[in-house]
């Protein structure tokens, strides 16, 4: 019989925050920060995304991938992964020259005319052989780019930041929306590559939306694999090193992988929402968490993108 408490991400109502009591709303606030100093990841039971537009875009995902190579390739663009499709086993974890077993398509933010950074942004790319494809992907887009912002603004709480610290950043902010496919590992070189090898995120926050099968797994404080498990209508949060860098690690970037599964004949998709800052947001540390100094330099939001995305090999 063991003493030790087993290790788990913490579990949270975002409706409870949003609808519920004054004391509702700081006790999410105290559990979302505890659930990100201690893990990295946190897990949301319910939120704003209406589920029904998430099976949606599971179902023309799966109808876009079942496509020929040669006509996804048409969906590349020269414009480092931001945009449109990324083939099979392209990209790689930041100083790993294993490729990644998967394939994704990008979508971004459909930006007004008048918006400074129309032209700065790439322009997204719809497949015309998937029709629903574009609607569905946009709607689904702009759920999950309002829930980020409910969910910013308990993190400005717990960091005392200004009310719209963190919406004024993301305003206009250069989210995506990654649609990944993982197909069968069989006759892939699974000693040297796995689905998605051992990464952080570059972002502020990444909000997954259920996944079709398991193999999350996060690197805890004392050096082992936890699996982060989640069910279908739950969003599976953590943060980013874009975060780390304004909080000065006290929300660090948390490690992670995609593990190849024990069926080698089995296929995965996944959707995580990547929450960027515009362009120009000074990622500088905040008040609250500057302590003894600022560990990182001043960077903007678009120039350490581009460092993060010719790292992993997309630029």
């Amino acid at each position: 019989m063991t003493n030790e408490t087993v290790r788990k991400v913490p579990e949270l109502s975002l409706l409870n925050y949003i609808n519920g009591s004054s004391s509702d709303q700081i006790s999410f606030v105290d559990n979302l920060m505890y659930g990100l100093k201690e893990y990295g990841f946190i897990v949301l039971k319910d939120h704003t995304v209406d589920q029904h537009k998430v099976d949606k875009a599971y179902e023309y995902l799966s109808e876009f991938y079942a496509l020929p190579v040669s006509v996804k390739e048409k969906y590349c663009a020269n414009n480092g992964g931001q945009r449109g499709y990324t083939p099979f086993k392209v990209e790689h974890a930041k100083d790993n020259d294993n490729p990644d077993l998967k394939e994704f398509w990008h979508v971004g933010r459909e930006l007004a005319a008048t918006s400074p950074y129309k032209g700065i942004y790439p322009e997204n790319i719809w497949p015309t052989e998937v029709p629903e494809f574009k609607n569905t992907f946009n709607e689904l887009y702009n759920s999950m780019d309002a829930t980020s912002v409910v969910l910013l603004e308990a993190i400005g709480k717990g960091l005392d930041l200004p009310e719209n610290y963190f919406r004024s950043m993301v305003n206009d902010g250069n989210s995506i929306l990654r649609a990944i496919h993982y197909p069968p590992t069989k006759g892939e070189d699974t000693k040297n590559s796995i689905r998605a090898a051992a990464h952080e995120d570059i972002n502020l926050i990444t909000m997954l939306v259920g996944a079709t099968e398991s193999g999350l797994e996060l690197l805890d404080k004392d050096g082992t694999w936890l699996a982060v498990q989640s069910s279908p209508g739950e969003i599976v949060v953590d943060t980013g090193d874009m975060m780390s860098r304004l909080t000065n690690n006290v929300l660090p970037a948390t490690t992670h992988r995609v593990v190849n599964p024990t069926n080698d004949g089995s296929r995965r998709f996944s959707m995580p929402f990547f929450v960027h800052p515009h362009s120009n947001a000074n990622l500088s540390c905040v008040p609250s968490c500057i302590g003894d100094g600022a560990k990182f330099e001043d960077i903007t939001a678009g120039d350490f993108l581009i460092q993060r995305l010719k790292e992993i090999g997309l630029y």
